[in-house]
């Protein structure tokens, strides 16, 4: 039976306790007996709900009342912290962090409503029986802002890196709260922690009421300027201690919670910064400035879009926090030989060598546990597994992004390295998966330069933006892995900041060209469908816009598509695909520009607004041009690099030697070139068995990076091979006739070099005999992890010209040992001396000591070889005593 009396309220108030939802609903059910039960559950839902925000928000005693009236029931939750407004879901955003319960409401009340007071507030909502309409309801002002305020702009404010940092506050700060409920602050004081409550609550309400003013559909980045408190900055540097305490609890393992990863944090801290600075009368900087370390890849700043990967012509893989592949794309199948769909599902560990998964599986919960990496977005010398079980080497780029709602994805770029090329892609021809690129929005204006733009008059600063735009274009392709990365950069950047369509062709003599990159600035922040992928080749019947540019024309302005053009202009399968495109893109104003290099033109750029407000104008051809002029040289640039790239790896390919399989030894060897330049220089390692039994083996490095460098290379590398085996005299020998050699026939080359015999019987004692030519020493590590530098043996490096005797010296390998020949790109780091170099080293080996060898040399590269410099070579040899 009800205890209410119709019409009449009943009350109760409950303390700020956890205890009090729980209790408002036994309140309420009781108090509405007789009610039909969907509404007297809706009921209990509800004051559930708004007593539990009461005791985590206001932290004041809540009263309950509750009364019937006819069919509808009312309730009330009134609390004592007026200032402390609601905040419900944000109206203009698409997954809103906070609100969650409000939001419950508004879908089953049908009424709502709050109000307010000088002592204070009260939240009413009415529910119906099913079926009753619901009529107009609203919150009112998210927050009361009173006093001064303050602007504040976030400038470049990542959307979905902003969200996965809210996210995170909230799930940290709610968990404090939960542990101060239990008796454990975890070091964080319980005034402290309601003003870091307090104000993360207020930062949403104060970015939901800057998207009011200015809301933004497309998603990638965005300028606000926030209306903020004038003495709420301090206030803000207390949330930012308290959050750094939660992240020390939970990477120490008290909370449950996980510790931000680097990015969330980096913005975290830059969020905070830029709102207590500008308070205090600082200028506002953007997130994009910001240096970080390692600089983060292009796909931060735009949401996780699964169409990126499968678009991507680098081999890339996408996985979830679980660790379980949810994106693949058809050049990374290939690679691995896969079809792409028989990926995707499939855990991580499917595409990694038997002997690195445990060190995988411990690097990952490392990651998630302690928000701490020292691999991501650093390039990362590896194998893969293919599906047949052999070892594809790569370098490993592994990227954060986040979805719209903030949730992590991991992107993982495998670019092949030098000595092991991928397969083509199945089913995918030339053209195909276009460059796609989540597009951004045009930074917001202030009112004056809005109008100023209405008139058709240059703004304060526009000849720098311009410059930046010039730079920032250039520098997205330089900084890319690739050159579709990083036209699908400037891509974005375009049509962030200068247009609502940017589409990138790319022509070759003679040839199909490619339309590479299709952007638009659109309500969804879609890429453009249907209009991207091979092109009919330029031929002389072309007469249309794109056709006269490629021939060498000067930049094309063009006005309303369709208006004015003549039939001629419509000459070509080409002509006739540009027009098509212009037909989709339904732009009012165009520029379509030659992307010309060293006096050939490379492809076009073309550059569309829709709307007549601001259309492309003769005062715009001069930046246009000089744009796609930057453009055009990064892509000439990226062009020689990949063919000197090509020409190097099959050097490469050619000189890396088949190791000898022994039964008392275990040979493995690594090479890695450089991440920075033509994939090849002079390092080198070689491994083959004498005459007479003994195993040579050697190291060395050329001077210089360059194919040069290379060629010199290979030609030590078979002079030795033929001393060697000629004489087979004592390394010391060997290595001053090799010196006669390179010295007579390369005086300007000079190298270093280590050359070795492993003899002995299968059963052992082993010993190792090598000379040294200005090399760094092996390195001896023993089977319980003592390390020991071979200094003795150590004469001049060769091309000195010099003819003198070479030292050499004899070492016992005991069994299990390891010995470690190396070049220098695995131990030398700019700014660190050489001492510390090689003591890390030791450090290393110690600990791999019992390794197998294979992971022995996999876990130095990743531990030692990560964002190399210099090329790297390693040949590593372990005698093993047969069983008994």
């Amino acid at each position: 039976m009800s205890d209410i009396v119709p019409g009449v309220p009943s009350s109760r108030r409950f303390p700020p306790l956890p205890r009090s939802a729980r209790e408002a609903r036994e309140f309420v059910r009781h108090r509405l007996g007789d009610v039909a039960q969907e509404l007297r559950e809706n009921a209990e839902l509800l004051v559930s709900e708004l007593v539990a925000n009461v005791v985590l928000h206001a932290r004041t005693d809540a009263e309950v009342s509750v009364r019937r009236l006819g069919d509808r029931v009312e309730i009330r939750v009134r609390d004592e912290r007026p200032q402390l407004g609601l905040l419900p879901q944000q109206k203009f955003h698409r997954f809103p962090a906070t609100g969650h319960g409000l939001f419950v409401v508004e879908r089953l009340a049908t009424r709502f409503g709050v109000e307010t007071g000088e002592d204070a507030k009260t939240v009413w909502v009415e529910i119906g029986p099913e079926g009753t309409p619901r009529e107009p309801s609203d919150w009112g002002s998210a927050v009361l802002f009173t006093g001064a305020r303050r602007p504040v702009t976030l400038i470049d404010l990542p959307d979905s890196l902003f969200m996965a940092a809210h996210q995170n506050r909230r799930v940290l700060l709610r968990e404090l709260r939960l542990a101060a409920l239990g008796g454990d602050d975890l070091g964080v004081r319980p005034k402290d922690l309601a003003v870091a409550d307090d104000v993360n609550h207020m930062v949403g309400a104060w970015v939901d009421a800057a998207l009011s003013e200015h809301p933004v559909a497309e998603a990638g980045t965005r300028s606000l300027t926030l209306s903020v408190p004038a003495d709420a900055g301090l206030s803000v540097l207390v949330l930012r201690r308290v959050l750094d305490r939660a992240e020390d609890a939970a990477r120490s393992g008290r909370m449950l919670s996980r510790p931000a990863l680097p990015s969330v944090r980096e913005l975290r801290s830059w969020l905070f910064g830029q709102i207590a600075g500008q308070i205090a009368g600082g200028h506002p900087t953007a997130w994009t400035v910001i240096p970080r370390d390692p600089r983060p890849g292009p796909l931060e700043m735009v949401p996780w879009d699964a169409a990126q990967v499968r678009a991507s012509r680098t081999p890339t893989v996408a996985a979830d926090e679980e660790k379980r592949i949810v994106a693949v794309n058809a050049a990374a199948a290939a690679l691995l030989g896969w079809d792409p769909d028989e990926l995707v599902g499939r855990r991580l560990l499917t595409i990694v060598p038997e002997h690195l998964r445990q060190r995988y599986l411990e690097a990952f919960t490392s990651l998630l546990t302690t928000g701490r990496s020292h691999i991501l977005g650093r390039s990362v010398p590896l194998p893969a597994l293919h599906r047949d079980g052999r070892q594809i080497p790569i370098r490993l780029v592994i990227e954060t992004q986040h979805t719209a709602d903030g949730a992590t994805m991991f992107v993982a770029h495998l670019i092949p390295r030098a000595g092991e090329a991928p397969a083509a892609a199945p089913g995918r021809g030339a053209g195909q998966g276009d460059l796609r690129a989540a597009p951004g929005v045009r930074p917001a204006l202030a009112p004056v330069e809005e109008q100023a733009l209405a008139r058709g008059t240059p703004v304060v600063g526009e000849a720098l933006e311009r410059l930046g735009l010039i730079v920032d274009t250039g520098r997205a392709i330089t900084d890319a892995s690739d050159l579709y990365q990083g036209l699908r950069e400037v891509c974005r950047i375009l049509t962030v900041r200068l247009a609502d369509w940017c589409v990138v062709d790319l022509f070759a003599a003679d040839t199909e060209g490619e339309r590479v990159g299709v952007v638009r600035r659109d309500r969804h922040g879609r890429p453009a469908d249907g209009v991207e992928g091979t092109l009919p080749p330029l031929t002389e019947s072309g007469r249309g816009p794109l056709a006269r540019v490629l021939r060498g024309a000067r930049p094309l302005l063009l006005g309303p598509i369709g208006a004015d053009e003549p039939p001629g202009q419509v000459g070509s399968p080409l002509d006739a695909r540009h027009r098509a495109l212009f037909d989709h893109l339904g732009a009012d104003s165009a520029v379509v520009a030659p992307l010309r290099a060293r006096r050939e033109v490379l492809g076009a750029v073309t550059l569309a607004r829709t709307g007549s407000d601001r259309p492309f104008t003769e005062a715009d051809l001069t930046f246009v041009d000089d744009l796609a002029h930057g453009i055009a040289v990064g892509v000439d640039n990226a062009r020689m690099y990949a063919e000197t790239r090509g020409i190097a790896e099959q050097l490469q390919r050619s000189l890396l030697p088949v190791l000898p399989e022994l039964p008392h030894l275990r040979i493995t060897a690594r090479y890695v070139p450089s991440s920075v330049t033509a994939e090849v220089g002079g390092d080198w390692y070689d491994c083959f068995v004498l005459p007479g039994g003994d195993l040579a083996v050697t190291i060395g490095d050329v001077a210089g990076h360059d194919l040069s460098a290379a060629v010199a290379m290979s030609q030590l590398r078979s002079m030795l091979r033929g001393i060697a085996v000629d004489r087979e005299e004592p390394p010391g020998e060997v290595v001053r006739r090799l010196d006669i050699a390179n010295h007579t026939l390369h005086r300007e080359a000079t190298a270093t070099c280590v050359y070795g015999l492993v003899g002995g019987p299968v059963e052992g004692p082993w010993v190792f005999h090598h000379s040294a030519a200005g090399h760094l020493p092996p390195l001896l590590t023993t089977e319980d992890g003592e390390t020991r530098f071979l200094e003795e043996g150590t004469g001049l490096m060769l091309g000195t010209g010099i003819d003198m005797p070479r030292p050499a010296t004899q070492v016992r390998l005991p069994p299990r040992s390891t010995v470690l020949l190396y070049t220098d790109g695995l131990v030398e780091r700019r700014g660190e001396s050489l001492t510390d170099s090689l003591a890390r080293l030791r450090r290393q080996t110690a600990d791999l000591a019992r390794m197998p060898l294979d992971v022995f040399c996999d876990e130095l590269l990743v531990r030692l070889g990560t964002d190399g410099a210099d090329d790297i070579a390693m040949l590593a040899l372990r005698p093993v005593p047969p069983p008994y």
